[in-house]
């Protein structure tokens, strides 16, 4: 008899942790009313903007969103867990709209982005492309270039 309430308290805890938000992948924003974690413009923009899934001091898997991948990159910059394996960055395909892996896109410039550093990112190579390697190098000259002539951007 006493394994019947056992039972049902186990298939309970299975059922709640199944509720839970996903511990990998992008999320869905709230489009036009999330903030960009940087900069703090309204999300919009459907086929430019990134996302970056990490896992914080406690290892509870946290995300922030952004308007624009070169927010995203100068952001990452401070964080101490940039580069371990459970850091994720996401990015809108500039052509569907789909959420792919940053680091896994390849990016072409000449777009019209919200925080102007150009980049649309793709999941196939283009001519001309960049890797995550080359676009990361591209924001950050962008933004080493902006900070000399305007000071910092807000944070």
């Amino acid at each position: 008899m006493r394994t019947l309430p056992l039972l049902l308290s186990f298939l309970l805890l299975l059922l709640l942790g199944a509720c839970g938000k996903p511990q990998t992948g992008a999320v869905e924003p709230h489009w036009d009313r999330d903030t960009c974690e940087r900069c703090r413009m309204v999300l919009s923009d459907r086929f430019h903007s990134a996302q970056i899934r990490y896992r914080d001091d406690s290892g509870r898997s946290r995300v922030r969103l952004f308007d624009d991948i070169g927010c995203a990159i100068v952001w990452l910059q401070d964080q101490p867990w940039r580069d371990a394996p459970t850091t994720e960055i996401w990015v809108n395909d500039h052509r569907s709209g789909e959420w792919i892996d940053a680091r896994k896109a390849f990016y072409v410039s000449g777009h019209n982005t919200s925080m102007e550093y150009g980049l649309g990112a793709q999941s196939d190579a283009a001519t001309g492309g960049m890797d995550f390697a080359a676009a990361r190098r591209h924001v950050l000259e962008k933004e080493r270039r902006n900070h000399a002539r305007h000071g910092p951007k807000p944070r």
